[in-house]
């Protein structure tokens, strides 16, 4: 069985010509990859490509792709090619990223950008290199950000041991970076790697995302600065009598943010809850596989796995780096001949789908996860939502053939990540929170998965007029923030933290610039999960709501 997973090896897809082979879109803040999701919508881009495996090569889109977009407004600019024809020098885009909050951090999928009040800035250039089937791409990542103070959770006092005993002590998640303004330097979204097609190994720090969302992704996503990693993944769909295949196998390691959980409040009461984790490394492994059906075109199926370990581990070399391919269930825990047994480690697992069809411009996906194993089939069968996760999502273009010319688009999507009531009766913790992994599934102190959160769930709509890269629209969105931590701990339906928000965006492109802002206007609930009591110590329907302001703007400038 470990043969088969191996062979049906997973990941790193899409677009552009022999000449760029390798070359990776990355999941950045540029808008590149959702612009080619929505070409393939256009009967544009090729069906087999899932977009679901990322990031993705040119290389997979190179047949279908748009030679004429691509000379005029292309992601990369070659400045040396060799005499012989198999090598090139390519100048990557700098990119510049702005966000501003007035109240209280807000905001994912914005790789080594804290969560912070006030301003920060993002910097990202880069160079690639090829020659027959190496490649080098080297962008590095600057981020700068004020990280002003704010009220946090508890107040003026700071967090109380409520909230330590259950996440600040259980996940590297911390409330502020540091008590100044925060800089810092990564190596971003590089890569060394050898590639035969389908086939690509290499070394990386770029960001991985694995899954169909847009807004958010279970496992894996680019809300946390991308970590050293070695990985064999597809560079174009492995095509097969019964279909086509994609997929990625991950072995990396991850940091701790430097930071305790919280900076907030009265400091020094901090000291009497506070747990320091202890030194060591942390490791990251995870397979990520997807299938499309050879009978029906635009439809894929896949799976995700991702394992959290610390120092200490002890078994055979697959039991330490490639526990992904353990059984499912948990039974084989509970014996002598465990594969946990002495190890500190967490399991992440989910499956999803997504259906294009062109003919009609529409896209559906979703992603149902669980962060604990089931005990075996039977349990599976009687509490399948154990700890369980989902994202559901759509997306429609609609063809305007009036002066404004483009398409219409209307998108939506939900996560749901609070605990389900099987929590009444057996043990369940939050998303990305593990008890004896003690900083969770993070790197340096953001999540690794979906940006809202642990415990949070979140519903966005959004409508807009796109054409190319142009695109202007208005999003509605509803974050319900970690309602685990309101229903389980504080226990008081009047306290519920949610964030309403309406936001407007748009991307424009002019020559080599492209330019994009994002205005979002949030109305903030229960702040805190903040309430006013009586005499009496019971909470009262007194309003404790704050207005937030979280403001994104950048460029993009193309050589």
């Amino acid at each position: 069985m470990r043969i088969i997973y191996l062979i049906a090896l997973l990941t790193s897809l899409t677009v552009h010509r022999s000449a760029v082979l390798g070359q990776t879109v990355p999941v950045d803040s540029s808008p590149y990859e959702d612009f080619y999701r929505r070409r393939q919508l256009l009967g544009a881009v090729d069906s087999s490509i899932s977009f679901m495996v990322r990031p993705l090569t040119f290389a997979s889109l190179s047949n279908e792709y748009d030679t004429s977009f691509h000379d005029n407004s292309g992601y990369h600019t070659t400045v040396w090619k060799t005499s012989d024809g198999f090598g090139e020098v390519s100048l990557l885009p700098i990119i510049w990223q702005n966000q501003v909050n007035t109240s209280y951090p807000y905001g994912w999928n914005d790789g080594p950008m804290i969560p912070a009040k006030g301003i920060q800035t993002y910097l990202s250039a880069g160079i690639y290199a090829k020659y027959r089937w190496l490649s080098v791409q080297f962008k590095p990542e600057i981020v700068w950000s004020g990280n002003s103070t704010y009220e946090g959770y508890g107040g003026p006092n700071g967090p109380d041991e409520q909230w330590y005993r259950q996440f600040g002590n259980n996940i590297d998640l911390p409330e502020r970076f540091g008590i100044s303004n925060y800089s810092n330097a990564f190596l971003g979204q590089s890569s060394i790697r050898l590639t035969l097609d389908p086939i690509s190994i290499g070394l990386s720090t770029e960001n991985l995302w694995w899954g169909p969302g847009k807004r958010n992704s279970i496992l894996m996503s680019n809300t946390a600065p991308g970590f050293p990693h070695i990985t064999l993944n597809t560079s174009k769909p492995i095509r097969s009598y019964i279909g086509s295949f994609e997929g990625q196998i991950v072995i990396g390691r991850l940091t701790k943010s430097g930071f305790p959980p919280s900076l907030l409040g009265d400091t020094s009461r901090h000291m009497r809850y506070y747990r320091p984790t202890a030194a060591g490394r942390r490791y990251f492994s995870g397979i990520t596989v997807n299938y499309q059906p050879r009978w029906i075109p635009g439809f894929f199926l896949g799976f995700n796995r991702t394992y959290n370990s610390n120092d200490g581990m002890e078994g055979s070399f697959v039991d330490k780096y490639l526990p992904f391919l353990e059984p499912f269930t948990a039974s084989r825990k509970m014996g002598p001949d465990s594969l946990d047994e002495n190890i500190s480690r967490d399991q992440m697992i989910s499956f999803f789908f997504r259906y294009v069809i062109p003919k009609v411009q529409i896209e559906f996906y979703g992603e149902f996860a669980r962060n604990d194993h089931a005990y075996d089939g039977r349990d599976l069968r009687l509490q399948l939502n154990h700890t369980r996760a989902y994202t559901l999502g759509l997306r429609k273009l609609i063809p305007l053939e009036n002066f404004w010319d483009g398409n219409l688009q209307v998108a939506a999507e939900m996560t749901q990540m609070a605990v389900t009531n099987t929590k009444r009766i057996r043990s369940s913790g939050s998303w990305y929170v593990h008890g004896t992994v003690r900083d969770g599934h993070t790197n340096y102190g953001q999540v690794l998965g979906a940006g809202m959160g642990p415990g949070s769930n979140v519903q966005a709509v959004d409508l807009s007029w796109i054409r190319g890269l142009k695109q202007v629209g208005v999003q509605f969105e509803r974050l319900v923030r970690n309602e685990d931590f309101a229903t389980w701990i504080i226990q008081d339906y009047n306290r519920n933290w949610v964030d309403a928000s309406i936001a407007a965006f748009g991307t424009w492109d002019y020559k080599r610039l492209v330019f994009n802002a994002h205005l979002q206007f949030i109305h903030a609930f229960n702040y805190q999960y903040g309430v006013v009591t009586d005499s009496n110590g019971e909470s009262t329907i007194d309003p404790q709501d704050i207005n937030n302001l979280h403001l994104q703007f950048g460029l993009m400038y193309r050589f």
